[in-house]
């Protein structure tokens, strides 16, 4: 976690649920997980995150289910000899969790055809004014790069899912090479969506190692310090914490 002495601002929901949507490479799920956690240790709320992303066999929120369990958060994802099945097996217990889970629910869904298609299954359980939809942005991504490739996802999910953004979140990266000219470059056109949708800037995502090169004062919104809590399979090794 950011040491409090950096004094960025902390991301902030009033919203009993929050959507994380994202596409291919976005950084979604990573994303999800850490503000989970972020939230599960600065609130007194409980936290659960349903994983809804049937695309990406490896970078899936369910991946980090024993980490977040030590953190009291509810990971719901098919388990025991389903844990890689497809969604249709928990879609009823995600539904529940809509229309009536007394914490923050946190939702990881694809931002591709598919994912707004999971969306669309949901809608008619979303509570109109209990929930907050955010896309993840991330400039070096071919659907996100500029303005017009936001827009036009944001659209085309709008338009699948029958749900409306609320908020964006910026997470250029280039995984381990990810340096501060990147972070800005996605502070930059995140914000030029935003202008542009009048959408809130809900929170910018960056690895705790880079946030020592950047000034709280070049960043005007909130940031959500990072961990790599998703590996890929050839990563955890015998020891890993995950499942």
């Amino acid at each position: 976690m950011v040491s409090a002495e950096r004094h960025f601002k902390s991301p902030s929901f009033s919203k009993r649920i929050i959507v994380i949507v994202g596409g291919y490479g976005s950084g979604k799920s990573e994303v999800s997980v850490n503000l989970a956690r972020f939230l599960a240790t600065t609130e007194s709320k409980s936290v659960a995150i349903a994983d809804l992303d049937i695309v990406n066999p490896y970078f899936r929120s369910r991946e980090a289910s024993r980490i977040l369990d030590k953190y009291g958060i509810d990971s719901i994802y098919p388990k025991d000899n389903f844990t890689h099945a497809d969604l249709p097996i928990i879609l009823p217990r995600v539904k529940s969790a809509i229309q009536g889970y007394e914490g923050t629910l946190i939702l990881d869904v694809g931002g591709d055809d598919a994912g707004s298609r999971v969306l669309s299954s949901l809608t008619d359980a979303f509570p109109s004014d209990e929930y907050e939809m955010l896309l993840v942005i991330n400039a070096n991504r071919p659907f996100t790069n500029d303005l017009n490739g936001c827009l036009k996802m944001m659209q085309k999910i709008e338009e699948t899912s029958r749900l409306k953004f609320t908020g964006l979140i910026s997470n250029t990266h280039l995984v381990e090479h990810t340096d501060k000219g990147e972070v800005f470059s996605g502070y930059k056109l995140t914000s030029e969506v935003c202008k542009k949708t009048g959408l809130t800037f809900s929170f910018i995502s960056v690895e705790e190692n880079l946030l020592k090169d950047i000034d709280p004062k070049e960043i005007n919104v909130a940031v959500l310090s990072l961990d790599r809590l998703l590996l890929k399979p050839w990563e955890r090794g015998s020891n890993s914490e995950n499942i």
